[in-house]
């Protein structure tokens, strides 16, 4: 399996960042973070550009010793980093208890703000609401106070948030599940399942090395962190008894946390030439263990979606 795509090149950094350099404070030289980069097919010349433009964006801040330009992660980029993270690995965990209310954020925004109808449909969605008319956008969780704060930052003024319980007697097209494409959802999920179960036996029997491990650990994640956009956790009540997303979720975790430790390894590798010290300080996150640490903020800014990756990268 090759490395995600070239053009996702901030997102492989924060995701590198937020795997293996979490929470440290040390710099490291850029010509490891170029390196790192290049394990995932990139060419020098656009390692070094998304590296330049994560700094840009002030995603990572610069300092030089002499003629050596190094790279940190402020607080700002962790927190959203650890949000991200938390958000790709505690979904699907089904250890929520629905109480049979949707949250329906309802709005019309002009046609010459079509603009910040845009952004408002893409902060909706990394809430976890669906479309399910025009202009109405539903979530089977509490989101209120988070729609509320979307509509209030983007000064969108004619709309409505409110919990409320559908009848019992609504039809087929008036049921908020409308609002996503089940089937498409389950072969998303039975497709993942297809693609990475091979690694995942693989895994379990220790027959990847780390420089597989590095890649193929960052690919999972990356298909991963498709699956909130699409589903916002739909309550299991809601969902037929054979659904995938459990068995994907597991097979996502085991390769994920499996190969944490050799994947550390080959980060390391790749940094002790460059500065053997900080080689040492990379740590791998597990599932279990990445609820530690800063509050996610509730949701990105624009400027943050292409490093979080919700809405792709410019």
């Amino acid at each position: 399996m090759t490395g995600p795509a070239p053009q996702h090149s901030q997102r492989l950094l924060g995701t590198l960042l937020g795997d293996y350099w979490f929470w440290r404070r040390e710099h490291l030289p850029s010509a490891a973070l170029v390196d790192l980069l290049r394990e995932f097919g990139l060419t020098e010349p656009a390692a070094r550009a998304a590296i330049q433009r994560a700094a840009a964006r002030h995603l990572v801040t610069t300092s030089k010793s002499g003629r050596r330009t190094a790279y940190g992660v402020p607080d700002r980029t962790h927190r959203l980093i650890i949000g991200h993270l938390r958000r790709l690995l505690e979904f699907g965990a089904e250890d929520r208890e629905w109480d049979g209310r949707w949250t329906f954020a309802m709005f019309s925004v002009p046609e010459p703000q079509r603009e910040d109808r845009r952004t408002l449909r893409g902060r909706l969605r990394w809430l976890g609401f669906g479309p399910l008319y025009d202009g109405v956008w539903v979530s089977p969780w509490d989101r209120t106070a988070d729609a509320l704060q979307v509509l209030g930052a983007l000064g969108v003024d004619t709309a409505t948030v409110a919990r409320a319980e559908v009848s019992a007697d609504v039809t087929a097209a008036g049921n908020p599940l409308r609002a996503w494409d089940l089937d498409e959802l389950r072969q998303s999920y039975v497709d993942f399942l297809d693609r990475w179960s091979g690694l995942r036996k693989r895994v379990a029997a220790g027959e990847v090395g780390p420089a597989e491990a590095l890649v193929v650990r960052t690919r999972v994640m990356t298909e991963w962190r498709a699956f909130p956009d699409a589903d916002p956790d739909l309550p299991g009540e809601l969902l037929p008894a054979d659904w995938p997303r459990a068995t994907a979720r597991r097979c996502f975790l085991d390769i994920y946390d499996t190969l944490g430790p050799v994947a550390e390894q080959r980060f390391r590798q790749i940094v002790a030439p460059h500065a053997p010290e900080l080689a040492e300080l990379a740590a791998h996150r597990t599932g279990g263990d990445i609820t530690r640490g800063a509050e996610p903020e509730a949701f990105p800014a624009d400027d943050d979606l292409a490093w979080t990756g919700p809405l792709g990268e410019p």
